[in-house]
């Protein structure tokens, strides 16, 4: 055979395909005894459902194929039996309402097995159980090489031997190879499979892109855009002066359809040019007194222009304690509110701030979002319990007045977004203020972090705003790279944590 010359074809399997099937399942089970299919089995699931019985054929023949069927898995349990999925090899048992494509069968001819075929029937099964919005991928899957070590192993132990690869067995690693993982052993499963003693794995495929209840409006979008204010710093002449510059870029960002505005720490600090006199301590406890009110705005514009706003942070004080606040203001008119946890040693020793003691993930009509502002991005442990929460993008609203102190805190934000296996947009200021202690400089390069993968961008950043320059930065974000990432990742930050040896979890 000269495989060179060879025509490869996958396609959907054809009643006239039958002699050409026989004789490959023939030769692929030689080993139990040469089962295969009757043509009339064969002609009633091509009549109950043609298109989940897939075949490869190569120069007209049929070297290999995958039969399936979809089920209503409530109507079973995890120590089912092949009998019991198929009907007793009627296929009665499938129903198009169902919510689990059930793989019945793969093989491949023995003389085609290096040409990674059954890769490719895989990969067809995996996509038509996700154009049929099915939840997952389930099958019974013979351990062939079991009966070889079955009198010093339990199946358990065969199975994690096989995980580590200390044995081989070829059909179990296959199908570890290809994203399935074992949910069950079933015992009894297939009663002539004596090569894998009668035990067969319950294996399974999630399908990440299921919609439970199809939306015909407010579906959640997969591609997101984000709005980025970099706010220069300078004097206004008065309150309402600063809040015509938010509704400014406001609406700048809604004008792209934007889904979120992110604005900068402390980018009201212009106002607190008139307490100046007062020292920086009771200064910024007078800046508080302007918090209500621009919050007040901030939900007045998330409305009007239809855009979610992380309204940057602001001074607040509650039972006498000054602390950092950040409001997040959803385009329905709701608004939440998140506490600066880690002060930093400047804002203690000059403002005598306090730190909050709540992480909070915010629902949206984008997914889940968390705010870390400014020195909490530096402290891993809080992203980390936003991804164990379902977070995937994490603002961050900053301001810093060095190269120094900016550079730690995009660093950090690079870090948590690739460890975490999210997106992390941060926000900062620019210019100066000259009549304000404290806040005298700024320096800031906005920016949109990714994780670091062939889906994203090869440095890992999105987007990023031109340094030391008031400007917005718009971007999309996809929101299903995320989910394949988390599956289909050259490496698995998340899944690949030793958490039998450490873990992090909120108290």
């Amino acid at each position: 055979m000269n495989k060179q010359d060879n025509k490869i074809e996958l396609r959907h399997l054809r009643y006239n395909d039958y002699i050409s099937l026989k004789e490959t399942m023939v030769q692929a089970y030689s080993g139990i005894g040469g089962q295969y299919w009757k043509e009339d089995a064969v002609k009633k699931l091509l009549k109950v459902f043609p298109e989940g019985q897939l075949c490869i054929v190569v120069n007209g023949k049929v070297v290999a194929s995958a039969l399936s069927l979809i089920i209503d898995y409530n109507k079973y349990t995890d120590t089912h039996t092949y009998s019991q999925i198929t009907g007793n090899y009627t296929f009665d048992t499938h129903d198009p309402n169902g919510d689990i494509l059930y793989g019945i069968e793969v093989f491949v001819h023995p003389d085609y097995r290096a040409m990674r075929l059954g890769r490719r029937l895989y990969d067809a099964r995996k996509e038509l159980c996700e154009n049929l919005n099915l939840k997952a991928i389930m099958a019974g899957g013979r351990i062939p090489n079991y009966s070889k070590y079955a009198n010093k192993l339990s199946p358990r132990q065969y199975i994690e031997k096989v995980k580590t690869k200390e044995i081989f067995d070829p059909v179990l690693w296959f199908q570890l190879s290809n994203d399935f993982h074992v949910k069950k052993i079933l015992d009894n499963y297939l009663p002539y499979d004596t090569q894998s003693k009668e035990f067969a794995t319950l294996l399974e495929w999630n399908n990440i892109y299921y919609q439970k209840d199809e939306q015909l409006i407010n579906v959640q979008k997969s591609v997101v855009r984000l709005g980025i204010v970099q706010w220069q710093m300078r004097l206004f002449n008065s309150f309402d002066a600063v809040v015509e510059q938010i509704e400014y870029f406001i609406d700048a960002v809604a004008g792209y359809n934007s889904d979120f505005a992110l604005f900068p720490e402390f980018f009201n600090a212009p106002l607190m040019a008139e307490f100046d006199h007062l020292g920086e301590a009771k200064a910024i406890r007078s800046l508080a007194q302007y918090t209500q009110p621009l919050r007040e705005k901030f939900i007045e514009f998330a409305v009007a222009y239809n855009v979610n706003i992380i309204a940057g942070s602001m001074p607040v004080v509650e039972d006498g304690n000054l602390m950092n606040i950040s409001y997040f203001c959803r385009r329905d008119g709701s608004y939440e509110s998140y506490y600066k946890i880690h002060p930093t040693p400047s804002e203690i020793s000059a403002w005598g701030m306090k730190g909050g003691d709540k992480i909070q993930v915010f629902d949206t009509d984008c997914g889940k979002i968390g705010i870390l502002i400014c020195y909490d991005i530096e402290f891993p442990e809080l992203a980390r319990i936003y991804s164990q929460m379902g977070v995937q993008i994490i603002f961050v609203p900053f301001l810093t007045d060095t190269q120094n102190g900016y550079y730690r805190v995009r660093r950090c934000a690079q870090a948590r977004a690739i460890e975490n296996e999210c997106y992390v947009a941060a926000a900062g200021c620019v210019g100066n203020l000259p009549r304000v202690n404290n806040m005298d400089i700024q320096y800031a390069q906005s920016a949109i972090f990714t994780p670091s993968d062939f889906a994203f961008p090869t440095n890992a950043v999105k987007a990023e705003a031109t340094p030391n320059t008031e400007m917005t930065l718009i971007a999309d974000l996809d929101m299903d790279l995320l989910k394949e990432l988390h599956e289909f990742g050259s490496v698995q930050n998340l899944k690949d944590r030793r958490t039998d040896l450490y873990n992090i979890s909120k108290l």
